[in-house]
């Protein structure tokens, strides 16, 4: 088992490698405002990103689902790994050696099955690499890429390699550095034979496939020989780190151009992402052996940021099995909003044979947008049916006016709908805009529920919602200027706790009305106070998260942490009036306690009791007047 990691490794790991950074090997991050980025949530779907990442605090909050944490918390969430998986491999990034107490660390043996299954398949992919580099066995997978245009170095650029026909020398290979057969059998790189594991792959051209971040998790084969009995592509099995319908090819690679270009060419094979990117279609991608869909689609969408010029360019080949992967990739056309179009090269040639053919700027002019993917799904529709006829016309109609009335943009809505009347030949063109636009309305209803649609301008501030969950309780009243104030408070006291140190420290948990606000108190008391926030601004909110009680309220920290203030200009003066207000409702609070107090003892309760209470109730008053003249002063 595992040694426990040094705590001073897992701070320095947390230091040594900044959040935005890991985070935007996963999705676009844009500019929000004091100190903070944006972006697509990659935990839940959504139209508008209120994903925020606070470099500065290194933290990350999710205002829509409520997923937060750190470095580290992101990375075990994103890619599912243990605490300890996603410490090492931050490590590894950062190129930290981590120290293991409990026993020590054996390197061999002592990782978590993701880093090691993950480790199992880049040595795989070197060695293969060296096999099409050197092996003479090879020479048939050299021949197969020159012939289509790839030379050495191209192979090299993609690391595409080779699969030596032998039974197990892949296997024997990886046990010689260490591997056991439990992971090779769990990676997919071997297989069950007859007298133990043998090698998956065999005499094929082998394409590594890369998640987001970067990380072989793993292959595409090409056979090569009649004699072998396998399908033409055979790719790497489900595992603990491969599942094809949520990879793209050469994502990693295009992952940079498709965010800064708002624009992502989708390709049917390895060879196609080759010829694209050689051409200088640097941002085209593919699916590996599985078609376009929804998980697909969640890994552009946070890449393009769905913002309204952002393109989605589908090259399919012209053949009906291509027509129908185009209408199917339409299906799922309203989960963007992305505009997207399909380009089919002539002849029917896919981007690979049509730069062999003709060149690099005819695959570069091949996925320049030409015709969107709802025209072409409208043609395929009246292709099929007798519109010499009205019963032809009207059943044309009740096919095609669905799909118009899913296009996203209402002013070409209403285009297109006049466009598929003058298509069908129906001369009562406000016949089919109405029916399109009925249509629309229902889907409207029926999905939404009546609801508006997300704005496009960004995700609204958590402050200006009438209410919003919590964590343990009921929802929080927002517009409540009590919780308003407390809400402002604690985040003065995560963000800027030297505008709020020492006087917040001797703040009673109970001057915070609302539980989740109160626990956060709790916390940060428990992590050393605002004080400890001085003089370590970074581990001191690891503290206080590490001090939360439970997950709801280490959410509610991460997201206080991570909100913006509701002021531009944060300084001693705008945290005293909050420091104040808090102190004043806890007194005005007291006060009323106080006055039903002395009404219930009333004239025969005991003089000296009596005398305290009217004692107190005078101390508070003054006080009370003192906050009102001299505001933080009288703290």
């Amino acid at each position: 088992m595992a040694g426990r990691i040094n705590d001073e490794d897992v701070k320095a790991v947390r230091d040594a490698v900044p959040i935005d950074a890991v985070v935007s090997e996963y999705l676009q991050l844009r500019n929000a405002g004091g100190g903070n980025l944006k972006g697509l949530c990659p935990f839940h779907d959504e139209k508008s990103p209120s994903f925020q990442v606070s470099p500065s605090k290194g933290l990350f909050h999710c205002f829509g689902c409520q997923e937060g944490g750190d470095t580290i918390t992101f990375v075990m969430k994103v890619d599912h790994l243990t605490f300890s998986e996603a410490v090492e491999r931050l490590a590894g990034q950062a190129g930290i050696a981590l120290r293991y107490e409990e026993g020590g660390y054996n390197p061999a043996h002592q990782r978590g099955e993701r880093i090691r299954l993950v480790e199992a398949h880049k040595i795989a992919a070197d060695w293969y690499v060296e096999q099409l580099a050197t092996s003479p066995e090879a020479d048939t997978g050299r021949k197969f890429l020159a012939e289509r245009g790839f030379d050495q170095a191209a192979a090299e650029h993609f690391s595409v390699g080779y699969s030596p026909q032998g039974w197990d020398h892949l296997t024997r290979y990886l046990r010689g550095k260490g591997f056991t057969d439990k992971e090779l059998l769990l990676s997919g790189l071997s297989q069950e034979g007859r007298r133990g594991p043998i090698d998956r792959f065999r005499g094929r051209l082998m394409w590594p496939i890369r998640d987001i971040g970067g990380d072989v998790v793993g292959f595409g084969a090409r056979k090569l020989y009649e004699a072998d009995n396998g399908p033409k592509y055979l790719n790497t099995p489900d595992t603990a780190i491969y599942k094809k319908s949520q990879v793209l090819y050469g994502i990693d690679l295009a992952k940079k151009d498709i965010a800064k270009a708002s624009r992502a060419v989708v390709v049917e094979g390895y060879t196609d992402v080759m010829a694209c990117h050689l051409a200088g279609v640097t941002t085209a991608i593919a699916t590996c052996g599985t078609a376009f869909g929804g998980d697909h689609i969640k890994i552009l969408r946070r890449l393009l940021m769905d913002n309204g010029s952002a393109r989605v360019i589908f090259t399919f080949d012209g053949d009906a099995a291509g027509q129908k992967a185009a209408l199917r990739a339409f299906e799922d056309d309203q989960k963007f909003a992305a505009e997207t179009y399909i380009a089919i090269a002539p002849d029917g040639m896919d981007p690979c044979e049509l730069r062999l053919a003709k060149g690099d700027e005819a695959v570069a002019d091949l996925v320049e947008p030409r015709t969107p993917l709802f025209e072409f799904a409208l043609r395929q529709i009246v292709v099929r049916y007798d519109l010499d006829t009205p019963a032809g016309r009207a059943a044309a109609l009740d096919e095609a006016a669905p799909i118009v009335a899913r296009i996203k943009n209402s002013g070409a809505q209403h285009e297109v709908a006049v466009q598929l009347a003058g298509m069908l030949g129906i001369l009562d063109t406000q016949f089919v805009v109405k029916r399109v636009a009925q249509l629309a309305r229902w889907a409207r209803d029926r999905g939404g529920k009546g609801a508006p649609a997300p704005s496009r301008g960004g995700p609204q501030q958590p402050y200006e919602a009438t209410q919003r969950p919590t964590a343990g309780g009921p929802a929080l009243q927002l517009r409540n200027p009590v919780y308003a104030t407390e809400r402002e408070l604690l985040k003065l006291a995560l963000q800027r706790p030297e505008l709020v140190s020492p006087a917040f420290d001797a703040y009673g948990i109970d001057e915070f009305t609302a539980a989740p606000y109160a626990a956060v108190r709790q916390a940060i008391m428990e992590a050393g106070g605002a004080e400890y926030g001085t003089q370590d601004a970074q581990d001191y909110l690891v503290r206080v998260r590490e001090a939360a009680p439970d997950d709801a309220v280490r959410a509610m920290v991460t997201e206080l942490a991570v909100e913006a203030i509701m002021r531009k200009t944060v300084d001693e003066i705008y945290a005293g009036i909050q420091l104040v207000a808090v102190r004043r409702r806890a007194v005005e609070r007291r006060v009323r306690d106080i006055q039903s107090t002395l009404t219930r003892l009333g004239t025969h309760g005991d003089p000296a009791e009596l005398a305290a209470v009217q004692n107190e109730l005078w101390v508070l008053q003054q006080y009370d007047q003192a906050l009102r003249e001299h505001g933080a002063a009288a703290l």
